[in-house]
């Protein structure tokens, strides 16, 4: 309890920090890294047994000193997997996308950085959407969402506009559904993780609305912030949310969203326990916060993961 009491307390003060200091902290007291994960549905994952874990660290990234990587977000194309995720530069305290490809979607060849910006990004969720790629990489200090398609995938990403302004918008997480498109995003000030707002629109750079019961989850950092893709199973949506309880990445819950419309939104939790949490040991022994599933041609689902261990 008083160990709870203490981290509860250490993560309070430094999400209260600017953000410079706040990755620097981060990165002196935890590193993060990316894992594969394996299942028959998207709500029971397991480690993959047959690669060795984690699949990209901070030591893969060679064209910058990397304090951590996190955040993956993986597609296919022609055959190939790509892999997106935060790169944090130790030299600028600001995070960068990198860029991994993979063959099989188990093992992963780190390629290079593929956009920076002068402030921090994270999160990069890309999606194809009527045969071009886009991605809205986690701008929150630019108080944006902003939105990037490629020009030459997977290397080149040009920015085309903000979809939303005016808030600290973290992790947004956007889908196309029932004929609208959603962004689901996390807006609390001062680093509380407890407020989840949803907004649609019918075009992806038309007029943005908030739906009128957001902020759809308030003063709740057990599953406020997102924590990865948001799936499409036909006949019903799964949400992935960060647990922030005691501190920050400590592990991840899926909600099911059984009514979805510019009047109503429910969801509900799925099970008691969380999907992903800390094993304990090794790279993911101290949490958990992300996961991107995948459906294989099999029937069977791949997920890209991260996870952490504290320095302590």
């Amino acid at each position: 309890m008083i160990n709870r009491l203490v981290n509860h307390l250490r993560s309070h003060i430094r999400q209260r920090l600017p953000k410079p200091i706040q990755y620097w902290l981060s990165a002196q007291m935890s590193n993060w890294a990316i894992g594969i994960y394996v299942g028959s549905n998207p709500l029971d994952l397991q480690p993959a047994q047959s690669i060795k874990q984690p699949v990209i660290s901070r030591e893969d990234i060679r064209d910058r000193h990397a304090a951590l990587v996190a955040d993956p977000f993986m597609i296919q194309h022609q055959e190939t997997w790509y892999m997106f995720f935060e790169v944090m530069n130790q030299d600028l305290n600001l995070g960068e996308i990198g860029l991994a490809t993979s063959a099989n979607g188990l093992t992963w060849q780190y390629q290079q950085i593929v956009l920076t910006e002068s402030f921090h990004l994270s999160y990069p969720y890309v999606f194809q959407w009527q045969g071009d790629y886009y991605m809205i990489p986690e701008t929150g200090s630019a108080q944006s969402i902003r939105l990037y398609k490629a020009t030459q995938f997977p290397l080149q990403w040009n920015f085309i506009g903000n979809l939303l302004e005016g808030l600290e918008f973290l992790d947004a997480s956007i889908i196309f559904y029932n004929n609208l498109w959603w962004i689901f995003t996390e807006t609390s000030s001062q680093g509380q993780n407890d407020t989840l707002r949803l907004y649609y629109a019918a075009n992806l750079q038309g007029k943005w609305q908030e739906h009128p019961l957001s902020p759809i989850i308030q003063n709740n950092p057990h599953i406020a912030r997102p924590a990865g893709r948001i799936l499409n199973l036909g006949d019903r949506l799964i949400r992935y949310a960060q647990d922030c309880f005691p501190t920050y990445g400590t592990q991840v819950r899926a909600f099911e969203i059984t009514d979805i419309s510019p009047e109503t939104y429910v969801e509900k939790q799925v099970g008691a326990e969380p999907l992903l949490t800390a094993s304990g040991k090794g790279w993911n022994k101290s949490g958990m916060h992300h996961v991107d599933a995948h459906r294989l041609n099999d029937g069977s689902w791949i997920a890209c993961v991260d996870g952490r261990w504290d320095y302590r």
